[in-house]
């Protein structure tokens, strides 16, 4: 995945049906999980694009860009940020379908792009008897 903005939330929903169609999976969960230290993962509206803007404009008020950190490569808000949203998610699956509310989306989060990320996908299986 490629980020274009230093801060940026991507809509990954499509994504991740995706994988879930391909693996076929009818009913379970799906992990995702991104293995930076400055990026990371939401469920949250995403009907409206103002929602991200909003989301990303809070965590820069809540963690300034400058502050008085000691991280010497300059990206220590980032790192902040990505631990308030956290690496990973799980969501359940029913009938092919990730289980999400009428406004949900699954995002990932940008700290500090632009960069090549990865964004890692496991399906379980859950079988009914």
């Amino acid at each position: 995945m490629e980020s274009t903005s230093h801060n940026e939330m991507i809509d990954i929903t499509s994504n991740i049906q995706r994988v879930v169609d391909e693996e076929d999976l009818q009913q379970g969960l799906v992990i995702i999980y991104v293995p930076h230290t400055t990026a990371g993962l939401t469920i949250n509206e995403g009907a409206d694009p103002h929602v991200q803007r909003d989301i990303i404009q809070a965590l820069k008020g809540l963690v300034p860009a400058h502050g008085d950190y000691h991280h010497l490569e300059g990206n220590s808000d980032a790192h902040i940020k990505a631990s308030l949203l956290g690496s990973s998610l799980t969501v359940l699956v029913k009938n092919q379908k990730l289980v999400l509310g009428t406004w949900q989306h699954i995002f990932f989060y940008e700290g500090d792009g632009p960069r090549t990320r990865k964004v890692l996908v496991e399906t379980v299986s859950h079988q009914e008897v």
